[in-house]
């Protein structure tokens, strides 16, 4: 028996060439002979790039595991490098044959978090004058460890994630080849209990703030919907001109003269003026124009050559002419009205170099709309490949893939609105990756990872900067990151599903059934810093709905059904009469509206009408238990077909009378059971009674 070092007990159970991946997919290229896997036996580095799949939002690094600084003690390195393949080979034969479970799924990056721990655990021992190795310590010095660390203020879910390395390493003893403190320091109790880790279902990530929220959206919409199209076609048309330049100016005073015949050539400018205020001639652009690779912009060089001079010389002398242009490569640009009142062009000039920072913003724009408007993860938005909207369910979706929890990496889809259709078009035009949307702009770089929050905070920045041109509302440079837009937009979709937003957005793509799990239950609550300008907007769409009401009465069109019906036609025919008395308008209709307590709650099967403050003859108060706080109607009790507060509107009879037909299905189908049938029967009396009340025939 050979042991490598004096603590162990026993020989290692991995070889040392044995695969740390295994039983997992791997990549084309790691199945390619001579291709390195990361072997058991590698002390330094597990490197998994190349290996397996990395999810698009990770980068290289986290894709490596480092045995460095304390884990490069022989001891350590070795018990780090065994309890990581127990982690990441959880189903090995030789860790199931000793009875060893250990829950969840492992990636690269869970690797690289227990291998930290592990670290610091080791780091902590020398700073506190523990023993080097853990064969020398107690379980008690385990659970000291999470103290100090509670003491030193580290957040409780930082905690839960160093209980659980320490529980798991303790479960893991029976595969270990060296010495670990035996027994479980807390058994009994799981991880998130020693952390003290509160159990509440209520979420701590917080929303976008509205000052923000809304400038934000509308300066990602503008970008997408006004400042793209101009975008795209100079860029369209700057590849155009490269494709068809000439290595060789050798013709360049043929050329310039012929360019120069022409009155609608001008002479390109840069967009920043020079110290001294002069015009700056775009010498590169000017060449690019010409039909000459821009490298050959020296043919118009100040310390050239006589000739050179003198082509410097005629170009210069048209500037004086003020024959020059800022948008040489993009023509006319979308006019925009500017914060001094101003009206314009949204920028000063597209050349070659704003150009390349253009196409970042409108990628950045859109990742924006999209994180902002879909409620994916940040995760779930990098994995989004080309041609990504599909039709699901008859209605346009996003596919992507799902990354976080979830080994397999399964497909999904989320329902999108217009909007975003165009937001993923424009990403989809400026990336360069063979297959992903969002992507590094420049050519060299398709491998890189690019990181939301930094998409989020350069996209702010750059609309602030720009705002002298765009007009854009100045957007507050508070703390934002991806997942907060997660929480913010199932607010807004729970709280008002069909108002409008930012410029007119409407949230129609999206439903109180995307909102089904806990999870984004606790995503949908609601949020201090959104409370007036939900309450404002909920408002607004039910005056909205209240005055389309009154239009169709007083046209004499029929409005609803019932005694609630009834109480808002007679305060309809009060206002409608005070108006002809003031031989009024629509705006004091309006006014009117507004001023009149009309009490109407929209619903699916009927409107209430009772007065939330006093709901006098509400049935669905009648032997109620009332929650502590609640005021107004319980709507789950609601009873249309007795409620004198009850009014059935036409849009709600073909529901009723679809439902009447179905319990009438039930109740004559001799293999219904009694109990179901006598359901069907209680259900079939209220909707005839609904029917009844609105004059239908039965």
């Amino acid at each position: 028996m050979i042991l490598s070092l004096p603590e162990q007990r026993r020989p290692s159970l991995f070889r040392e060439d044995e695969p740390v991946v295994q039983g997992r997919s791997l990549l084309p290229e790691a199945r390619e002979p001579g291709a390195h896997i990361p072997r058991f036996g590698d002390r330094n580095i597990w490197n998994f790039n190349g290996i397996l799949k990395r999810p698009a939002n990770c980068t290289a690094a986290s894709w490596m595991v480092h045995f460095s600084y304390e884990l490069e003690d022989p001891y350590w390195n070795l018990l780090t490098r065994e309890f990581l393949m127990v982690t990441f080979n959880p189903r090995h034969p030789e860790v199931l044959r000793r009875g060893v479970v250990l829950d969840g799924y492992s990636a690269p990056g869970t690797l690289i978090q227990m291998a930290s721990r592990v670290r610091t655990a080791a780091k902590w021992a020398h700073k506190n004058g523990l023993p080097a190795h853990p064969d020398a310590w107690t379980v008690q010095d385990l659970r000291q460890r999470v103290i100090d660390l509670a003491a030193a203020g580290t957040r409780p879910d930082t905690v839960r994630g160093h209980v659980t390395a320490l529980k798991n390493l303790a479960a893991a003893v029976p595969v270990l080849s060296l010495p670990w403190p035996v027994g479980d320091p807390w058994p009994g109790q799981s991880a998130r209990s020693v952390a003290q880790l509160s159990t509440s279902t209520k979420l701590s990530t917080p929303a976008v703030p509205p000052e923000t929220w809304f400038p934000l959206i509308r300066a990602a919409w503008a970008y997408i919907h006004d400042f793209a199209p101009d975008i795209l076609r100079t860029a369209r048309r700057h590849d155009e001109l490269l494709a068809a330049a000439n290595p060789s100016a050798l013709d360049i005073d043929e050329r310039l003269e012929e360019w120069l015949a022409d009155a609608r050539n001008k002479i390109p400018l840069h967009t920043a003026p020079s110290k001294d205020q002069a015009p700056h001639v775009n010498w590169s652009l000017l060449t690019l124009l010409l039909g000459y690779e821009r490298d050959n912009y020296g043919v118009f060089s100040a310390s050239g050559c006589k000739i050179k001079r003198q082509r410097r010389a005629l170009v210069l002398e048209e500037v004086a002419k003020g024959r020059t242009t800022t948008q040489a490569l993009s023509g006319e640009l979308v006019q925009t009205t500017r914060p001094d009142g101003s009206t314009g062009p949204w920028h000063p000039g597209i050349g070659p170099r704003p150009l390349n920072d253009l196409k970042t913003v409108l990628r950045n724009a859109a990742f924006t709309l999209v994180v902002g408007l879909s409620m994916m993860r940040d995760s779930e938005i990098h994995e989004i490949l080309k041609s990504p909207v599909v039709e699901h369910y008859s209605t346009p979706a996003i596919s992507s893939t799902k990354i976080k929890g979830t080994p397999n990496r399964p497909g999904k889809h989320w329902w999108i609105a217009e909007p975003l259709v165009e937001a993923l078009a424009v990403a989809e035009a400026v990336s360069l990756h063979p297959e992903r949307v969002f992507s590094p702009v420049g050519a060299g770089n398709q491998d890189g990872t690019i990181v939301g929050t930094r998409m989020l905070a350069s996209f702010v920045k750059f609309v602030n900067t720009n705002r002298a041109w765009t007009g854009l509302d100045e957007i507050p440079t508070t703390y934002i990151r991806p997942h907060m837009f997660r929480k913010t937009m199932a607010m807004l979709t729970d709280q008002f599903p069909n108002s409008e937003i930012a410029t007119g957005i409407q949230l129609k793509h999206l439903a109180k059934r995307a909102l089904a799990n806990a999870t984004t239950r606790s995503y949908a609550a609601s949020d201090d810093s959104w409370a007036r300008y939900l309450e404002d907007a909920l408002d607004n769409v039910k005056f909205r709905k209240i005055k389309d009401l009154y239009e169709r009465h007083t046209a004499g069109e029929e409005i609803g059904f019932g005694p609630g019906a009834d109480r808002v036609k007679d305060a309809f025919d009060q206002i409608n009469a005070t108006v002809k008395a003031r031989n009024g308008d629509a705006r004091t209709a309006d006014t009117l509206l507004r001023t009149t307590r009309i009490h109407i709650r929209f619903g699916m099967l009927n409107n209430c009408t009772a007065d939330h403050t006093n709901p006098v003859g509400a049935v669905c108060l009648e032997n109620a238990i009332v929650p502590e706080g609640h005021t107004g109607p319980l709507d789950e009790r609601c009873r249309p077909d007795r409620c004198a507060n009850s009014m059935i509107g036409p849009e709600h009879l073909p529901i009723y009378d679809s439902h009447q037909r179905k319990q009438l299905q039930l109740i004559n189908n001799p293999a219904t059971p009694a109990c179901r049938r006598d359901l069907a029967e209680r259900e079939f009396d209220i909707t005839r009674n609904v029917l009844k009340m609105a004059g239908e025939p039965q």
